[in-house]
């Protein structure tokens, strides 16, 4: 079952169970969803996302949601925190698995020996191979600092 399915299955249970935390963030979801596919000029009834789009853009909501709990723990607003988190829960069941660093660094360098990219130059090709590759499974800030660190 594609992501796009799943998420609208995955409403329609919210609604049943009348789970308030996981219909709000859902709906967000899928209202994001819908305005890329207007973007796209694929808008309208029946168009429909790929997988690797809807993890880009889960991936962003999710990382969204982290950095409102960092700003609301540096305010002393828990409570706004522990609601950003039960969200971000409900992210994270969609994404896959992040990758550690171990890991990433393998694929990166699979990368770099696939391109025969030598220097800095060549960061921003590698950069787009292994984004595209690891789309919802690392964050770009510990791609870069890998591809920097193996390139400089």
């Amino acid at each position: 079952m594609r992501i796009e399915e799943q998420i609208g299955a995955d409403i329609k249970d919210a609604m049943r169970s009348r789970d308030k935390v996981k219909l709000a963030v859902l709906r967000d979801v899928k209202s994001k969803f819908l305005l890329e596919l207007s973007a796209a000029g694929g808008g309208g009834i029946g168009g429909e996302i790929s997988d690797e789009t809807a993890l880009r853009i889960l991936a962003k909501l999710l990382k969204q949601r982290e950095e409102t709990i960092a700003v609301c723990r540096t305010q002393a607003r828990e409570d706004l925190a522990e609601e950003e988190q039960a969200q971000a829960d409900v992210l994270k069941a969609y994404l896959p698995e992040p990758l550690g660093e171990d890991d990433v660094r393998k694929v990166v360098q699979g990368v770099i020996d696939e391109t025969g990219a030598s220097s800095m130059a060549d960061m921003g090709r590698v950069m787009g191979m292994v984004s595209a590759k690891l789309t919802g499974q690392a964050d770009g800030g510990t791609i870069s600092k890998i591809v920097r660190s193996i390139l400089g």
